[in-house]
């Protein structure tokens, strides 16, 4: 027989003691559900109790999803999903809370005993080490950077590029992904604005040199119809062939993104602008962050931090002057074997200056047109991948390409999900002498950047190991990979311009040594725009306009330059330690594969690769 409702209140009411008669007070409401653990707390309770591997793991996830542009860029997204379609943020106490991170990531690092550590074990440890302190180091000197500077340095561009290439539209989740992330662009920018405003009280602001550069290219992006955008037209392009999405549905995203071109990005440039401009009224004339307040030891963190040594600026100086010497001495044979006149500082009345006997050097190897400069740098690619097995035998599974660009001279790696290949980015809207061409190649895909960076994101290694790179070594690598093209006869005989294109390469290579000097110089020295353009026209011998764009750009990136020869020459000082030690049984091949399984490591730890390959030659099979 069923009971009655009035029946079951009476059983539940004697069953909690609360039969006590009519008119008692009714049971209090339950307490509110706690509040959701901050980013923070939540990334404390995360890293607890995990074995070390776990913990790089899950601790890597957590500082990368801090910059989601970066996983997005690299499709890292399915590793460390992201709980929203964001830009980076920009605001003060996002920065604070992220390195709180790292600091709490350093803190629970150094409680794991390394001493019981394998040699691979103990180097996988430093070099997360060594990640963690280094952007911890950076912190004191947040308002130093100048995000809104000219080209690819700024976040300008970089947004544009971001939107333009790197974003992924292949799907319906990435095509609104897309359309939130854009719809956030004015936010961020009213961020960096922020940021400008913070430094100017600080007393930095970014000279007026480049901020006028800056300046006429936000000029030029807001004269385009916002319909016209590059980064409008590409996702339009993109999204014309994501299946899924019906006709109606097509045109309304493609409305929503022209609206954020009107109503987000162009008030964003707008607004970034009307900054500059108002800023640039206080702007320094002078170049370098020697000038700002705490500038030197900026500089101290900054060559630190791009070269992963403890070099001092006077040290880097006298360097580059060394090796300039050097190199100076390795052309002038290659002048007297073409008959050239002597250096002028040799013979005064009739010498001639680098600038001069480049110029004759640029005639003689011929000049490449604009209408052939594409298939010329795929030619040259050809060529080096054809040849990559006198010194390889571990190539990457990603494919590089060449990729017109206005200006060109640069790399983009390959995404991880393989939607994407590495890609050499090339100048190819103009003539230009063949003299460099092939250096500017070997450098930029294989065997150099492509070759390194697509191999240690293949690699077997823990996924910190194949996202960060350290800058002396990525770009230390690709400075050695030129000098291996000539190491390996990729010039005789003619070939890739013979002698003319040997030359290219020591002027590459001057270019490199030159850096050390002229970011010194700059940042340390006080030196002018003048001075600096000077000492490259002098002693690196491109262009006055090539060198006025390389003093512009170590102006604003100070310490990135010196990264290349220092990391070259640290590749080359471990590499005659190898052959030192081991003699005949010594392998190119083996060294290479050795230096490149084990990632883009500080320069600090390069020497313990080798000893470990060292090691593993002389124990034998």
């Amino acid at each position: 027989m069923k009971k009655s409702f009035a029946t079951l209140v009476l059983v539940f009411l004697s069953a909690c003691g609360g039969g006590g008669g009519g008119g008692s007070a009714p049971p209090p409401p339950p307490p509110p559900p706690p509040p959701d653990p901050t980013a923070l707390e939540q990334f404390t309770q995360d890293i607890q109790n995990l074995t070390l591997t776990n913990f790089y793991d899950v601790s890597f996830g957590g500082l990368i999803k801090r910059s989601p542009e970066t996983v997005v860029t690299l499709t890292l997204d399915d590793t460390y999903p992201l709980d929203e379609a964001r830009l980076n943020d920009w605001s003060p106490a996002y920065k604070t809370d992220t390195w709180a991170m790292y600091q709490l990531a350093l803190d629970k690092l150094l409680t794991y005993d390394s001493s019981a550590l394998s040699a691979d074990g103990q180097l996988e440890y430093d070099i997360y080490e060594w990640y963690l302190q280094d952007a911890l180091a950076e912190q004191p000197f947040d308002l130093y950077s100048f995000p809104a500077t000219y080209g690819g340095f700024g976040e300008a561009r970089s947004m544009t590029r971001f939107f333009d290439e790197l974003h992924p539209v292949e799907t319906p989740q990435d095509v609104q992904d897309f359309l939130d992330r854009l719809s956030a662009f004015d936010n961020k920018f009213s961020l960096i604005e922020t940021h400008l405003l913070a430094q100017s009280d600080a007393g930095i602001i970014e000279p007026v040199l480049t901020m006028d550069v800056a300046i006429g290219q936000l000029q030029a992006f807001l004269a385009i119809p916002a319909l016209d955008i590059p980064m409008n037209q590409s996702f339009r392009d993109k999204l014309a062939v994501v299946p899924g999405i019906s006709t109606a549905q097509r045109a309304s995203f493609r409305d929503q993104a022209l609206a954020s071109m009107n109503n987000d990005v162009r008030p964003a440039f707008q607004r970034l602008l009307n900054t500059l401009q108002t800023l640039r009224a206080n702007a320094p004339a002078n170049i370098g962050v020697g000038q700002y307040p705490n500038g030197a030891a900026f500089y101290d963190f900054m060559l630190q931090h791009h070269t992963t040594t403890n070099l001092t600026a006077a040290e880097i100086h006298q360097l580059g002057l060394d090796e300039l010497a050097r190199i100076h001495a390795e052309m002038r044979v290659i002048f007297d074997q073409l008959n050239y006149p002597p250096y002028l500082s040799d013979d005064p009345v009739n010498g001639q200056t680098l600038q001069q006997l480049y110029t004759q050097v640029d005639i003689d190897a011929g000049t490449i047109p604009a209408a052939n400069s594409f298939m010329t740098f795929e030619d040259l690619v050809a060529f080096a991948e054809s040849n990559l097995p006198q010194a390889f035998d571990i190539l990457p599974m990603a494919d590089v390409v060449v990729l017109p660009d206005p200006a060109g001279g640069f790399y983009i790696s390959p995404s991880f999900d393989g939607s994407r290949p590495g890609a050499f980015y090339a100048g190819t809207d103009f003539d230009q002498p063949y003299t460099t061409m092939p250096t500017l190649t070997f450098h930029e895909s294989v065997p150099g950047h492509h070759l390194q960076i697509a191999i240690q994101m293949e690699s077997n290694l823990a996924t910190f190991r194949k996202v960060v790179r350290s800058t002396a070594f990525t770009e230390g690598w690709a400075l050695y990979a030129e000098r291996l093209a000539f190491e390996l006869g990729w010039y005789d005989n003619g070939v890739n311009g013979g002698v003319y294109g040997d030359l290219g390469r020591l002027q590459f290579e001057a270019m490199r040594a030159a850096r050390l000097v002229m970011d010194t110089g700059i940042h340390s020295l006080s030196w002018t725009f003048d001075q600096a353009t000077q000492f490259s026209d002098d002693n690196v011998g491109l262009p006055t306009g090539a060198s006025q764009s390389s003093a512009a750009r170590y102006s604003v990136i100070p310490g990135q330059a010196t990264a290349y020869m220092i990391g070259m020459l640290q590749i080359l000082s471990e590499r005659e330690r190898a052959m030192n030690v081991l003699g005949v049984d010594f392998d190119l091949i083996e060294f290479h594969r050795a230096l490149l399984t084990n990632g883009a490591v500080p320069l600090s730890l390069l020497p313990s690769v080798v000893d470990k390959y060292i090691a593993d030659v002389q124990a034998g099979p």
